[in-house]
């Protein structure tokens, strides 16, 4: 299945040893298909996704999933306007059939 939008987001990931602490950013993508949001570890079935919001603050952000089970936050570099207009549309389609 080809995906409809695809937003880069950052994952922190902190690796916690004796007597260190040690923070490392990962690049990942969240990709919005037909019927689903998927992460690298999560799906979303669109039914379940109520909204989706973004603040942008200076060169980071932070984007968010409004879902049934809470929102969901992750951590963006870039406008994510286009990924938010395609699950609209996608969603405005579904949910508002002749």
């Amino acid at each position: 299945m080809q995906f409809i939008a695809k937003q880069p987001y950052i994952k922190v990931v902190r690796e916690v040893k004796v007597l260190e602490q040690k923070d490392t950013e990962e690049q990942r993508y969240m990709y919005l298909y037909e019927d689903k949001i998927v992460t690298k570890y999560r799906e979303f079935p669109l039914e379940n996704v109520m909204d989706i919001s973004y603040r942008l603050t200076g060169e980071k952000g932070m984007l968010y999933l409004h879902t049934l089970k809470g929102v969901f936050a992750y951590i963006i570099t870039s406008s994510p306007e286009q990924f938010i207009a395609a699950f609209k549309e996608r969603t405005y389609r579904t949910t508002h059939r002749n």
